[in-house]
């Protein structure tokens, strides 16, 4: 599947940037995953690993980990970098997605 055919394999789609060497990256790890959970059904979570996938991170401009970017209808509606609670990922999500 391209990157195209999976932002819009669903209504909202969540795409996460992250590298394994990001401690970051690693607090957020639980934090997507709660997030992946309380929004099954609604929310579509895919998360790529930026030493995995460079040229796909450097494509969509995630030259920072983590990056999140959320895409409604295949459409970029909101693109963050940075550690968030799980509460401010989750606002965030909600706030584009109603």
């Amino acid at each position: 599947m391209t990157y195209s055919q999976l932002i819009h394999s669903a209504p909202a789609v969540l795409v996460e940037f992250y590298a394994s060497w990001c401690p970051h990256c690693h607090r957020m790890m639980p934090i997507v995953a709660e997030i992946r959970e309380l929004l099954a059904g609604s929310l579509k979570v895919e998360q790529f690993d930026i030493d995995e996938n460079s040229d796909l991170a450097a494509q969509e401009g995630a030259d920072s980990v983590p990056t999140f970017i959320l895409y409604r209808d295949g459409e970029e509606v909101w693109r963050q970098t940075g550690e968030m609670s799980a509460e401010t990922l989750l606002s965030h999500i909600q706030a584009n997605l109603n």
